[in-house]
């Protein structure tokens, strides 16, 4: 019997795959539990149109990414900060920080959790990587001068 998949289902397949199934497990598990239902026409459609719109979303946000990356991609930020004499700052410079300086100067919005960088509490020039989609990322540097 072949069914189409309503849900993910562990060791079967994804939402809108078509499988084979004994007749039993078709019939008495996956459709009287609402996992699965005989395929038509008219649902197969429906999962085709669903399958097309989340690939270019996917599409539209792998491009939207890699020009961003473009638009980092070895730039430099300053930030001024307080300090004291021996080069420590006053505090410490978080992954915040930087997305929100990185919003400010390039008007590309970043998440916090998305920027990997060391732990920054002196004066000095640092490497932060932002990662902006699924494998892909940009490298920027990020000096750290005292402020008067």
């Amino acid at each position: 019997m072949k069914v189409v998949l309503l849900e993910d289902v562990k060791g079967k397949g994804k939402k809108g795959d078509i499988i084979k199934v004994a007749d039993g497990y078709g019939r008495n598990y996956l459709i009287a539990r609402g996992l699965a239902a005989e395929p038509t026409a008219q649902l197969q459609n429906d999962f085709s149109g669903m399958k097309s719109s989340e690939q270019y979303k996917v599409d539209t946000e792998t491009a939207e990414a890699q020009q961003n990356a473009e638009k980092l991609s070895g730039k430099t930020f300053e930030m001024s900060v307080k300090g004291g004499e021996s080069g420590k700052l006053f505090g410490a410079i978080t992954s915040k920080e930087i997305a929100e300086l990185i919003r400010q100067k390039t008007g590309v919005v970043v998440d916090k959790k998305k920027v990997e960088v060391q732990t920054i509490k002196s004066f000095g020039s640092y490497e932060a990587t932002v990662r902006l989609y699924k494998g892909i990322s940009a490298k920027v540097n990020i000096n750290v001068i005292k402020e008067n």
